[in-house]
């Protein structure tokens, strides 16, 4: 399974069946469908040629929450996430909303790996955020 969480979205309420009704945060709703698209063509060529049976979802709202209760639904017994993007822009974000790995390791029972996206900082590197 493959998810992604667009975070300019929020639950407005859920029916019996599982069907998420969401209304948007901004107005700009292509560039929820846009960052879906990516992932799930990144996911496409990644698996392309292996015997992974695999499907995307659109979750919407908090994503440690969203990703639990997609987890739950599937009785997962692995949760993979990717670590944040670099810059000061996502720093501030997590500062206020906190890291979605360490929320899911403490909020849910299940084993998560976390998947550093593109390459590590060097330690020696006194910016982590260089100016562009």
């Amino acid at each position: 399974m493959v998810a992604h969480v667009d975070v300019t979205r929020f639950v407005t309420y859920e029916d019996p069946d599982g069907y998420v009704h969401s209304a948007p945060i901004d107005i700009n709703f292509d560039a929820g469908a846009a960052e879906f698209e990516a992932v799930e063509a990144a996911a496409a060529t990644l698996l392309a040629g292996t015997d992974v049976t695999w499907t995307a979802r659109q979750l919407v709202g908090d994503p440690a929450l969203a990703i639990k209760q997609l987890a739950n639904k599937l009785d997962a017994q692995l949760i993979v996430v990717g670590t944040r993007k670099r810059g000061i822009g996502e720093s501030i974000r997590e500062f206020f909303t906190g890291s979605v790995a360490a929320r899911l390791a403490h909020r849910q029972h299940r084993s998560i790996l976390v998947v550093p996206l593109g390459e590590s900082v060097p330690d020696e590197q006194k910016e982590i955020w260089p100016e562009k």
